[in-house]
């Protein structure tokens, strides 16, 4: 039996125990490991009422789900199980409750007090003469491994974190200068592998153990090495220092989103982050402009606006004002039956910005596990619609939500009708306009279940919107389970592809023989090629992005200012034991895309979430931010700010705003035409549709390699259908368009 099954029977049957419920359980979730808020220095802080009452919601919602079966309170049943260990207890009764009490404790974050029970029970097997069955031993090595290794990671990559903590492979400042962790973590893995030498789950652990005593490999077993080869990169970017600590930005937070975007219209692009746990603070970061930022949280009105697994980026009320929506629940069934809230930017008020929370007046307040939503002008009536994503699983049914914006700041609920509703178990959504006819089509990533491409038909006459499941014909239901997703166009033909993340593993064994090189099971990414004809070819194998698995949080963005589309995705799971590195990888001429992970310093062994790329310092670079940490309470990390170091190529930034087309310019097109040494070369970009699991900013920032000046810039608006073309622009300056207007003018 697989050991999370095992847990799960294990779990089930003590908690239906005549002693559970003996004892009354803390309802607050622990924050050790989770960044507080700075109070302003006056002591101001805003929040409208309407954001009181959604903070209200979000704590009543938490304090009412049973600690039971809520993923998120592992404390509180670590005080049960720690309570039972007071009765008198048989070996085996003892032995039940000591690994699970084991369990919550790793997952609520102790991994000291997880590690004693563990040895406790090791001693009490000792101790009285009783052994373990082979595999209840077995088992027990391997949580204290994995103890081991947790432990080592927090004592030393975030109590004492740096620039190289838990950057693969480790080595430099990110060996570990605690070694009890590791040590212990390569005692019990070499354990296991002397008994199951074909274990790849513990012999990949255990060269991390020994990377992080500085050990590897010269110490490893040569039986057990995992050959520094396997992890060499296809070409050579730079290194991309992570700089979130000097820059203020080293949040430490669960799984969650992050959006890069000026949200104060002073021209720099400030960052929000959220984390998942019920009770975490999301966060806002204004840019300093001198490569810091400031969390000024408490003065912008977010106090109390706590979990949030994704953000997504906005502009619904045509104000011309950046506007979020915070998703929650995620992953968490019924125990994630929590609303989201849609956050309206009201500008500068005294020098700050401030948000408000207007989901219930907007019609948006539903409860439902979701994590995932994506807006777009699906009418082409100049205002922005939102499709919102959830989680259906049999028995527990969450229809997902398609809302058509009535233009006063109030939405209605038409996905029934429009044949949206009924689609699983969601876990990514994207616009994008694949068969170029100006209407924004869509695709659902479902886990467990069959994708969907439906495209987008408009208004069929004395009906409602048309959306027609192309899914078999187009060819992009190659996957069983799948994650993050997007349309762009990394070939830069004018035609938007399709790429989507894949997500599912056989066994937790296929991390270790993904990354030792051995055959695996685990569903790798997609890549659709555009055919032009409504059709799209699995390139995937072609062009080498069949190279990573478990990819959560993903973007895109151009590392290299070269005009081709780049990509990274955050990797990982919710088990503890998941560990492989994050993967970026360059396009290469839109060919192929090559592994650049670690020569550029970006393959994080944490779980990886929501991902931006932009130009945070205004110097014509996209840096790379990464929200870190997982879902388990206890599984908390620093974020990232990977610095881009530059590569000498030349750039141009376009903002646009719409008049006709809904201001924010979703659904816009642009295309850029240079000069090249083998003649005029096109580069194209879409705004608005980005990645499901991370927030790029708006404006569009393009790569143009060599190319000093523009010869043409076309842009596209899907409303009014206008064309506008400028031509002869000098490269590395940021330029506004306002539709309609006949030049470009700088914003930066």
């Amino acid at each position: 039996m697989k050991a999370r099954a095992y847990i799960s029977l294990l779990l089930a049957a003590t908690l239906a125990s005549p002693l559970c419920g003996q004892r009354s359980m803390p309802m607050q979730q622990d924050p050790a490991w989770v960044t507080p808020v700075p109070m302003p220095a006056d002591g101001k802080i805003y929040q409208a009422e309407s954001t009181k009452k959604m903070a209200a919601l979000l704590q009543r919602i938490y304090r009412d789900t049973d600690w039971k079966v809520d993923p998120t309170k592992q404390a509180q049943r670590a005080v049960y199980y720690a309570s039972l260990l007071k009765n008198h207890l048989s070996f085996r009764d003892e032995a039940t409750i000591r690994q699970q009490l084991a369990i919550e404790l790793l997952g609520a974050g102790d991994s000291e007090a997880a590690i004693n029970d563990l040895e406790a029970l090791r001693k009490l097997s000792a101790d009285t003469h009783q052994p373990l069955p082979p595999t209840a031993a077995r088992t027990l090595g391997e949580w204290l491994g994995l103890t081991y290794l947790r432990l080592g990671e927090q004592q030393n990559c975030m109590a004492n974190h740096g620039q190289r903590s838990c950057i693969f492979p480790i080595r430099g400042s990110g060996v570990h200068s605690i070694a009890r962790g590791a040590e212990g973590a390569v005692r019990e893995f070499t354990a296991l592998l002397d008994t199951n030498p074909s274990d790849d789950e513990s012999r990949w652990l255990l060269n991390i153990a020994y990377m992080q005593l500085g050990q590897y490999p010269t110490k490893v077993p040569p039986k057990y090495l995992a050959p520094a080869k396997l992890f060499d990169s296809d070409a050579s970017i730079g290194a991309f220092d992570d700089v979130a600590m000097t820059a203020g930005l080293d949040l430490t937070s669960h799984a969650g989103g992050a959006i890069m975007e000026d949200f104060d219209g002073d021209g720099l692009l400030d960052i929000m982050v959220s984390s998942s746990g019920p009770l975490d603070q999301m966060h806002l970061f204004h840019n300093n402009g001198d490569g810091t930022f400031k969390d000024i949280t408490a003065q912008s009105g977010l106090m109390g606006e706590t979990g949030g697994l994704n953000l997504v980026v906005t502009d619904y009320n045509n104000d011309g004002r950046p506007d979020v929506l915070v998703l929650r629940g995620g992953w968490w069934g019924k125990q994630g039956e929590y609303p989201m809230s849609l956050l309206r930017n009201n500008g500068m008020h005294n020098g700050q910005v401030t948000f408000d929370d207007v989901t219930e007046q907007a019609g948006l307040l539903s409860l439902h596990p979701t994590q995932t939503a994506a807006w777009a002008d699906f009418d082409n009536d100049g205002w922005l619609d939102l499709f919102v994503g959830h989680e259906t699983t049999p028995g527990d049914l969450h229809p997902s939500q398609l809302f058509h914006n009535n233009h006063d700041g109030t939405f209605t609920e038409i996905a029934a009708a429009s044949g949206l509703s009924d689609l699983g178990f969601v876990k990514g959504v994207a616009w994008g306009d694949y068969n170029n006819d100006g209407r924004p089509d869509l695709y659902i990533s479902v886990m467990g279940g069959r994708n969907r491409l439906f495209r987008n038909d408009g208004r069929k006459e004395g009906s409602g919107w048309r959306f027609i499941d192309v899914t078999a014909s187009a060819g992009v239901d190659k996957q069983r389970s799948s994650f993050a997703t997007w349309f762009f166009d990394y070939d830069n033909d004018g035609w938007p592809d399709l790429f989507v993340a894949g997500y599912s593993t056989d066994s937790t064994q296929d991390v270790g023989a993904f990354e030792l090189g051995h055959p695996f099971h685990a569903e790798t990414p997609r890549l659709y090629r555009n055919n032009h004809d409504g059709t799209f070819e699995d390139v995937t194998k072609k062009v080498h992005l069949d190279r990573a698995i478990l990819a959560m949080g993903a973007n895109f963005g151009d590392l290299d200012n070269d005009g081709w589309l780049d990509l990274y995705l955050g990797t990982g799971e919710s088990l503890y034991q998941s560990l492989p590195p994050n993967r970026m990888f360059r396009n290469h001429g839109g060919e192929s895309f090559q592994d650049i992970t670690t020569s550029g310093g970006f393959g994080n062994l944490q779980k990886g979430h929501a991902i931006a790329f932009g130009d945070l310092r205004g110097t014509g670079n996209e840096d790379v931010f990464e929200e870190m940490g997982g879902a388990l309470p206890g599984d908390t990390f620093q974020s990232v700010l990977y610095r881009n170091p530059g590569h000498g190529n030349h750039w141009i930034t376009l903002s646009l705003e719409g008049v006709q087309t809904n201001r924010a310019a979703f659904g816009a097109r642009i295309c850029v035409t240079v000069a090249t040494k083998d003649g005029s070369r096109r580069i194209y970009r879409t705004v608005g549709y980005g990645s499901s699991f991370g927030g790029n900013p708006l404006r569009q920032h393009i790569g143009l390699g060599p190319a000093t000046m523009v010869e043409k810039i076309e842009v596209t608006w899907p409303t009014s259908h206008l064309v506008q073309t400028f031509a002869h622009i000098k490269a590395d300056q940021s330029l506004h368009l306002r539709e309609g207007d006949t030049s470009l003018k700088p914003f930066l």
